[in-house]
């Protein structure tokens, strides 16, 4: 048996008498041990006879996957997803995201060893939904959202889920070279920053991947995605914008307010419906809107993304294109606050956005198609 569960709930006691929702950390202990203790070898699944043969041909990718990261990348794949769990069920987690009314500032939580974060990650459908509930009888903006996979940041061996094994070969590479940049490079309370810095790593080692293993075809696909995801976060920084504006008007009424926000929404839906006229018809433009479009639903895709330009920036124009030179560069900041951080970015690159991110989010990203999905 693994020895990593053990730390982790080694922990507990420790995380139980720093915070009051024993509840909530009891459930998480509970919901990772569950993880860890189904998690099986990749080898001895493979040999398993009864392993549907589908499954089999993924789990011989991910190894592919963790080899180029590890020997290519210099990521630090040897301890990590080199097992299986299947939870027997669509996701793995149901994440709680909030923000008051007329603000884009989020709701955060405070957690022992990861500091402040707009995020309250449940094991069961149920009780996030009650959390929901709670919040929103606040007067708060609240979406949850289906999360699929998440990094424990080393400090378990994070298996290979059911949730997410089914990805296309090109978005299950992504997924992974993200959580294993979370591993490789993660700054405390700075998760706007952590998470674009790993969404432009997974790109462009996803890129390289695809290109060094000649999936020509593959790759097309892929950019051809990231154009279109590209263009709806822009429509969405737009969105932000305009409520920013609306939000900062002091002599507006909370009913004027309201207003000016269901307007932004509508005309953000507006937009949507063009571009996705424009692509072909390929976003999904339904599905996405079918959830709640607020605050926290704006937060929550933001933390991936306003910071990804700027990164991306400095990868290209100052560090060549090399991942293990920006890594290396990053790492120096260290000693940096978030804010001091993000001013040292600006002045590298000055492409920070109009304001700077204030959302926090966990370390669970979504299938690199979740925004327009």
């Amino acid at each position: 048996m693994p020895r990593a569960p053990l730390i982790f709930l080694a922990l507990l006691p420790l995380l139980l008498t720093q915070c009051s929702t024993a509840r909530f950390y009891t459930q998480a202990a509970s919901g990772q041990w569950e993880i860890q203790r189904k998690a099986r070898p990749i080898e001895k699944v493979l040999a398993d006879p009864t392993t549907p043969a589908p499954l089999k041909t993924k789990l011989e990718l991910v190894q592919e996957i963790r080899a180029y990261a590890r020997n290519t990348l210099n990521l630090p794949a040897e301890k990590q997803y080199h097992r299986y769990t299947d939870l027997q069920r669509k996701h793995l987690v149901w994440v709680v995201f909030a923000a008051p009314e007329f603000s884009l500032k989020p709701h955060t939580w405070r957690y022992p060893f990861l500091g402040e974060l707009s995020y309250r990650g449940w094991f069961k459908e149920k009780d996030a939904t009650a959390l929901a509930t709670q919040l929103r009888s606040r007067g708060l903006d609240v979406f949850v959202a289906e999360v699929d996979a998440y990094s424990t940041l080393g400090v378990l061996s994070d298996p290979i889920l059911n949730t997410f094994i089914d990805l296309p070969p090109r978005d299950l590479a992504e997924l992974l070279f993200h959580e294993l940049t979370h591993q490789r490079l993660y700054f405390p309370n700075d998760t706007d920053f952590n998470e674009a810095l790993a969404t432009a790593v997974a790109r462009h080692a996803t890129r390289r991947w695809l290109s060094d293993t000649q999936r020509t075809r593959e790759l097309t696909a892929y950019n051809r995605e990231d154009r279109i995801l590209t263009d709806f976060i822009q429509e969405l920084t737009h969105t932000r914008a305009d409520l920013e504006n609306t939000y900062a008007q002091t002599h507006l009424t909370s009913y004027a307010k309201r207003l000016a926000k269901t307007q932004a929404f509508t005309d953000l839906r507006h937009r949507a419906d063009h571009l996705n006229r424009k692509h072909g018809g390929t976003l999904k433009i339904d599905k996405w809107f079918a959830q709640p479009v607020n605050n926290a639903r704006l937060n929550s895709i933001a933390t991936y993304y306003d910071l990804v330009p700027a990164i991306d920036h400095l990868l290209t124009h100052h560090c060549q294109g090399n991942l293990e030179t920006l890594l290396n560069l990053l790492k120096t900041t260290r000693p940096l606050t978030p804010t001091q951080r993000l001013t040292w970015l600006q002045s590298q690159t000055n492409l920070i956005p109009r304001q700077a991110p204030t959302s926090q989010s966990a370390s669970t990203k979504p299938p690199p198609a979740q925004a327009t999905h």
